[in-house]
């Protein structure tokens, strides 16, 4: 679906939307603005309510579902049952260089937050008219007959060897109900990378068959966590750009390059200052019949391989609005900071920046080989990010930054932390 060059719904995007009352205004005067989460928040759910919404929530095929907020807010949507995982399924079997997994139908495991593993353990339980478990048996994190979860602990830093046996002898059930002892790997990339750590620290190999493909499309995944996965699995290894409320927009192929996923949706690149090359993303979507949204702010950030606002030369998906850092040169993103650290050194895998003052800061660094940086690395990263942000640096390795309470990591450190 295209937009109009001024970002203007067309007549089929008015039609499907005339009767919300979120947007009778818009409709009164002839011109719609940009819509921000706040405004889908005030007046929830009367706001998009309308006869045949009603009947949908009534008969079941609508929900009321809450957003994965990482460090902010969460906010809470009207959607059909499964919508993030039909558009996750459409995708994967569309796409070229996963289509033959999902073909092969071999099951998917998920390695990602533990938030996502206990999301499915409630659906699980609600549907029995139970309480979730405190500690979900594999039985209580199965999604569908194709999908399950794995994790149970908040930080992978901090597994066990007993999660991980536990987990590898899940992944192992599930490959060996495939005929050619294939599985798909769902994870963050963090995740996944962790669980590779903690096999290597234990000795563990023999007991992890690698899979037959992966997406990893929970949150950022840094340059170096996806270069150490590279250097670990054969198979396609691909992202995945999307949200709970508009389901998945963009995907990678095997050589990192981006590709648009727009059915039913168009997307226009806002400037988030003049000369930074840094855009907003405003998506007006169709996809979900019970939520359109129009010209809706998503709050994520890209970069284009020209500077133009053009969707189709996208190279970065950069991070969240939110968490821009200002800075003397314009707006820093997650992605400026991962670039410069991905250009420095490979080994470093969770970097953190903590910002002091509008001049100092201190970037907090783990390695994959547990060993801190040498000091012409040192040098040169203190030295970039001083370029970068305006700010001088220092930097602190350590063996283990905490994980946020999402189960995501956070490229900015909380105050004081």
């Amino acid at each position: 679906m295209k937009v109009s060059p001024d970002g203007q719904p067309t007549a089929e995007v008015i039609a499907r939307v005339k009767d919300i009352p979120i947007y009778r205004d818009a409709l009164a005067r002839g011109h719609f603005p940009v819509l921000e989460k706040a405004e889908i928040a005030r007046g929830f759910p009367d706001n998009w309510m309308t006869p045949a919404l009603a009947t949908a929530l009534e008969s079941g095929e609508a929900e009321f579902v809450l957003s994965t907020g990482t460090n902010h807010a969460r906010m809470q949507l009207i959607r059909p049952p499964y919508f993030l995982l039909r558009s996750y399924y459409r995708l994967w079997s569309e796409h070229p260089d996963l289509r033959e997994t999902w073909e092969a139908d071999c099951r998917r495991v998920s390695l990602t937050t533990v938030l996502a593993t206990e999301h499915v353990a409630r659906v699980n339980a609600r549907k029995r008219g139970e309480e979730p478990p405190p500690e979900p048996r594999v039985e209580d994190r199965r999604l569908d007959a194709r999908t399950s979860y794995l994790n149970l602990r908040l930080d992978p830093a901090l597994w066990e060897r007993a999660d991980v046996e536990r987990m590898l002898a899940e992944i192992e059930a599930a490959r060996q109900t495939h005929p050619r002892g294939w599985y798909h790997l769902d994870c963050s990339g963090y995740h996944l990378a962790h669980l590779l750590q903690k096999i290597h620290t234990w000795g563990l190999w023999d007991a992890f068959s690698p899979p037959a493909s992966i997406i990893h499309a929970y949150e950022y995944t840094p340059v170096n966590v996806r270069r150490y996965l590279q250097q670990h699995f054969a198979c396609p290894i691909i992202d995945l750009f999307g949200s709970t409320e508009l389901g998945y927009l963009f995907y990678s192929d095997r050589r990192g390059r981006y590709h648009p996923f727009l059915d039913e949706m168009g997307v226009e690149l806002a400037p988030v200052a003049e000369g930074s090359g840094l855009f907003h993303l405003i998506v007006t979507s169709l996809r979900n019949p019970h939520m359109p949204l129009v010209r809706y702010r998503s709050g994520d950030c890209a970069r284009t391989s020209d500077g133009t606002p053009d969707p189709a030369k996208i190279t970065q998906f950069c991070g969240r609005e939110k968490e821009l850092l200002d800075s003397p040169a314009g707006p820093v993103s997650q992605g400026d900071l991962d670039a410069l650290v991905g250009s420095v050194s490979p080994r470093v895998f969770v970097h953190q920046l903590r910002v002091l003052s509008p001049a100092e800061a201190v970037l907090a660094y783990t390695t994959f080989d547990g060993k801190p940086l040498a000091s012409p690395q040192v040098a040169a990263l203190g030295h970039g990010v001083r370029e970068l942000t305006g700010r001088r640096c220092v930097l602190d390795h350590r063996d283990h930054i905490p994980i946020g309470k999402s189960g995501k990591y956070a490229w900015l450190a909380p105050d004081g932390k």
